[in-house]
């Protein structure tokens, strides 16, 4: 009988202990370290063992240069919002983490997934429901897929099992907390499990070429749950983003081995599943009758996408005390870099007054290049007068009140020239080597802030 081991392990970052300690030396949180039990796996008992019985030679050192490498194409899904934020397809051998809030949609966007590649055999084991309830969210779905197998179960060593036998193309695991390991006995979601179940699964993914998704709850503060290590043994952390209770859904990612981290998916949620938003900045665009105050419309780049957002603001005199700053959607402390700006180089006095930042349809964003467009709403509310919805700005301010110059400026002129805009303002440094005469948009190049309001009021 293998000999049973108790360890600590913190519950946050997934540091391991012999003994209880009150402070995690790794991440400095108190009162995380949690008893666990540990089987070590007895040789030659592995949990994911390589089809071929035989001996397997021992690695040895290579020059890169005399490395074997043969590409192999990518699984292209079908979902262009998906392929795209993955970096142009599913990796052969890949192992791609997505978290999300509860509803948020995650099991959906898989099996979605599962019923769309057709040409594919798709296993989709889940945890959390039965083969019943996972046959009623497909009908709803208008693909189907004659090769898509589902599976109730959450014992690793059992899965396996189905998977030698059925050998998928694609595995889709929903969701690795639920996963449990007869080589390590402590409960489900727990550390040590969360941690083992991982490691058979990224050894079978890359012993067999097989990509797998796995889905993972997240915290409080949004982050995925489970140690930090989870994240650091995957190929690719995704994460599904909005709110449950609207109907459009962001897919961004934070970690890619294979693709760029700045790409963004767009998805609207409906009855039957979720629909790929192919043109997102007409949904980022509120449809108003008429024009209000404290709106100005900015280009922004996610990865190689242009988009316009809407920014919202308002200004209101603080009559309780210490005036506000709220930003949603938007970094707080450029905001108050912004506000100190049109203080110190505008001559507003915003001192005294409360200030409320918004931007419309759910966005998180950092591109400094709005910057421009959110002085030009604060300029809108504390003023009382509207910008006109034929403009929209594209530039970044300086400490100075110099508007900057952004990269990649061609991109979103032809943006904003698709959606109707009359008009874009733009540094003056931007445009330098450009032919502006091929735009029907007006470029206006400014280089302060006195010559952005002269323009736009």
């Amino acid at each position: 009988m293998a000999k049973i081991k108790t360890s600590f392990f913190c519950q946050n970052c997934g540091a391991q202990s012999p003994k209880w300690l009150g402070k995690c030396p790794s991440c400095g949180e108190w009162n995380t370290y949690v008893e666990e039990i540990v089987q070590k796996e007895e040789s030659g008992k592995g949990s994911w063992k390589t089809p071929s019985s035989g001996t397997k030679k021992a690695s040895t050192p290579k020059k890169i240069q005399e490395v074997n490498y043969e590409e192999q194409p990518r699984y292209v899904t079908g979902d262009a919002e998906l392929d795209r934020v993955l970096g142009g397809g599913i990796v052969p051998g890949s192992l791609v983490l997505i978290g999300g809030e509860p509803g948020i949609g995650k099991s959906t966007l898989m099996l979605q997934i599962a019923l769309i590649l057709k040409e594919k055999k798709i296993l989709y084991v889940s945890g959390e429901e039965n083969e019943a309830q996972i046959k009623m969210r497909a009908d709803r779905m208008a693909a189907k897929n004659p090769e898509c197998y589902v599976l109730s179960e959450t014992n690793t060593q059992h899965i396996f099992q189905q998977i030698e036998a059925l050998k998928p193309d694609l595995l889709i695991i929903d969701s690795i907390q639920t996963l449990t390991s007869q080589y390590v006995e402590s409960a489900a979601g727990s550390v040590s499990q969360v941690r083992e179940c991982t490691a058979e699964l990224m050894k079978f993914a890359k012993e067999t070429g097989t990509p797998v998704f796995l889905i993972g709850h997240i915290t409080k503060d949004g982050s995925i749950a489970g140690p930090k290590v989870l994240e650091h043994m995957v190929d690719t952390v995704l994460q599904f983003e909005g709110d449950r209770h609207m109907s459009y859904r962001i897919l961004r990612t934070s970690k890619n081995r294979f693709g760029s981290t700045h790409e963004l998916g767009i998805y609207e949620m409906r009855v039957e599943g979720l629909r790929p938003v192919a043109n997102p900045s007409e949904i980022l665009l509120t449809q108003r009758e008429e024009v209000l105050n404290g709106v100005a419309i900015g280009a922004m780049m996610e990865g190689n996408r242009p988009l316009l957002i809407e920014i919202q603001s308002l200004v209101s005199p603080a009559t309780y005390g210490t005036p506000q700053r709220s930003s949603t959607g938007h970094d707080a402390k450029r905001l108050n870099m912004l506000l100190a700006v049109l203080e110190k180089r505008g001559g507003m006095r915003l001192g005294q007054q409360d200030v409320f930042l918004n931007v419309a349809g759910g966005l998180r964003v950092d591109d400094p290049a709005l910057d421009l467009a959110v002085c030009a709403s604060l300029i809108s509310s504390y003023e009382d007068t509207p910008v006109s919805e034929q403009i929209c700005f594209a530039a970044e301010v300086g400490l100075g009140g110099e508007i900057r110059a952004v990269h990649r400026i061609e991109n979103r002129i032809a943006e904003a020239e698709k959606l109707g805009f009359k008009k874009i303002i733009v540094s003056k440094y931007a445009v330098k080597g450009l032919d502006l005469g091929k735009y029907k948009i007006e470029v206006m190049a400014v280089s302060k802030l006195e010559e952005v309001y002269q323009k736009i009021f």
